[in-house]
């Protein structure tokens, strides 16, 4: 089991920047890819970013490359999202996940735990 806690969402204005930050529990984290998926208001899931358990790998979707940064401390037991350049477009509930897969998922529906979510809004 790892169980997720998500910090660092609020409100922005366009052009700002936040990071989110996912605080795991359990001894597992470091075999764990990591993802941050979102989802706005009558909208699916979206993919965002995802890093592989070294870190090593970073995936990110197209609409925030160049704009958002993933990373990790396997030390900390923590993920992080970097999210710079925002535009209202990314206003959502930003969701951390985890995956004990060989393959770090870079879909919005392939992970196995997940956290509690964390509002990101950002005005224009």
């Amino acid at each position: 089991q790892v169980q997720l806690v998500e910090s660092g969402g609020g409100l922005v204005q366009a052009g700002g920047s936040l990071r989110l930050s996912c605080a795991a529990s359990g001894r597992t984290f470091s075999s764990c890819n990591m993802g941050w998926i979102r989802q706005a208001p009558g909208k699916e899931r979206e993919f965002v970013a995802a890093v592989s358990r070294s870190g090593g790998s970073t995936f990110y979707a197209d609409s925030v490359k160049g704009r958002f940064t993933i990373s990790r401390d396997n030390a900390k037991n923590t993920v992080y999202l970097q999210m710079n350049s925002l535009k209202p477009e990314d206003t959502a509930v930003y969701y951390c996940a985890a995956d004990h897969g060989i393959v770090v998922p870079t879909t919005g529906y392939t992970y196995t735990y997940w956290g509690q979510g964390t509002q990101v809004t950002v005005s224009s």
